[in-house]
């Protein structure tokens, strides 16, 4: 029998505690607190800024409350809130507003950026003028149009008279209100998804269009087949973004029609901000709470909804 030397022996141990110690350190190391300090200065400021004040929000709604004084009411003011005509009319507006501006912000964002990326000639400068109105603060374009779309001495419609036709009330006119404002707001947010598009845009391999051309596709065929499906990430961002922006905007409408004539153009933003400046805090509170639900319930599946045609893609 062969009996394995003293060497042999204290070779095996030491092994076996050098392979313990090198397991246990990467432990040590993974239960280190070290990069949880980088993520608390962020934590405490959403903590702080967001998070408490959207919970004590939700406890505001169910109360009557002013600066001295504070009554629990329970769901009274969701209840006043739905009975009431004009706000129930800012909710309609404010969805109708979110779609009609994020539709067309998608598919004018797509189309421009197409033809920006088609090599065309200035393409840079064009490119600088679709981006310019984001840059410029939303009061001074709402303020700048309703100068513009003033009813008798704005610039449109006498422009509009100078070629023989008579220009409506864009903004005084109940029926067109809403809808001159979302042209503005359309205007105004087109820039961002234009240059989410060209982002997009520019990863897409030319291999797929040259395959395209090779098995006969027309360019309508090669915008609707390839284009289309490969930018699909992009238009989830511009959707997602211009939903949001369409149902919480306040200042653009406060500024060019302060949610009139009557009630016509109200959103839910600007009938918050009334029934706070008329002293209703609860109220105002309950609404904040809506808009809040509201936009969870849109965006989140529609989100998942977008997510998951990718992954399927």
């Amino acid at each position: 029998m062969n009996l394995p030397t003293g060497r042999q022996a204290g070779s095996a141990p030491s092994h076996g505690r050098g392979s313990t110690a090198a397991t246990q350190a990467p432990a040590k190391r993974r239960g280190s607190p070290y990069p949880y300090w980088f993520v608390l200065p962020a934590g405490a400021i959403f903590g702080i800024f967001f998070l408490a004040p959207t919970l004590a929000s939700f406890y505001f709604a169910l109360t009557a409350w002013d600066l001295f004084s504070i009554r629990f009411i329970g769901f009274d003011n969701f209840v006043q809130f739905f009975r009431e005509p004009f706000l129930m009319q800012g909710l309609v507006n404010t969805l109708l507003f979110a779609s009609i501006t994020s539709a067309a912000k998608t598919v004018l964002g797509l189309l421009i950026a197409v033809l920006l990326t088609s090599g065309i000639f200035a393409q840079g400068l064009l490119r600088s003028i679709v981006f310019f109105p984001v840059l410029v603060s939303t009061i001074g374009i709402g303020l700048m149009f309703a100068e513009l779309m003033h009813p008798t001495e704005g610039a449109i419609n006498l422009a509009l008279a100078a070629i023989g036709i008579d220009g409506p009330g864009w903004l005084t006119n109940p029926s067109l209100a809403l809808f001159s404002v979302a042209m503005v707001d359309i205007w105004r947010g087109v820039g961002l998804a234009t240059l989410i598009y060209i982002a997009g845009l520019s990863t897409i391999a030319q291999d797929y269009y040259e395959a395209a051309r090779i098995d006969g596709a027309t360019r309508w065929q090669q915008f609707w087949r390839v284009t289309v499906p490969l930018v699909r990430p992009a238009t989830t961002t511009v959707v997602i973004l211009s939903l949001i922006g369409g149902l919480r905007l306040f200042d653009l409408i406060w500024a060019m029609t302060r949610g009139g004539p009557g009630f016509s153009s109200d959103v839910l933003a600007s009938v918050i901000y009334k029934q706070y400046q008329a002293g209703f805090y609860g109220l105002s509170t309950a609404g904040n709470v809506i808009l809040f639900l509201l936009i969870g319930l849109i965006i989140l599946p529609l989100a998942w909804w977008f997510n998951r045609k990718e992954v399927e893609q």
